[in-house]
């Protein structure tokens, strides 16, 4: 069984254009033996990136999310504080609380972001 965490971009793709992943990211999404998850974090990031027209998603991003099985990921202080104390190769706040979360969590993130993979103890998955 994996735990996977969905960056922002993949949880869109997987729910509009899942064909854009790879056949084994795909096949990892889908298996019901998996968890799949999606922070908090995401559905704040799209709903302010649709509010300032810069993001099409579909409305009711979270609960479509739910639909598709994916579970919510909270964020917790500890979380919080670990974005918060990681270093400074990524800027973005979102992308740095995931990046938290899944070091955390110890979750798989899957995410095309490279900077990521400059983070110690994140395992990170490319969705491409």
């Amino acid at each position: 069984m994996r735990q996977l965490l969905l960056d922002t971009h993949v949880a869109l793709w997987a729910m509009a254009s899942p064909a854009v992943l790879s056949p084994s990211v795909r096949r990892a999404i889908e298996d019901p033996a998996n968890t799949v998850l999606v922070s908090a974090a995401s559905v704040w990031e799209v709903a302010i990136k649709q509010a300032a027209a810069k993001l099409e998603a579909p409305a009711g991003f979270g609960a479509k999310c739910i639909s598709l099985g994916f579970e919510p990921l909270e964020i917790s202080f500890e979380h919080a504080a670990a974005a918060g104390a990681l270093p400074m190769h990524h800027a973005d706040p979102f992308d740095r609380m995931l990046i938290a979360q899944a070091i955390e969590e110890h979750l798989e993130l899957v995410s095309k972001d490279r900077v990521f993979a400059e983070y110690e103890g994140l395992r990170l998955v490319p969705p491409i």
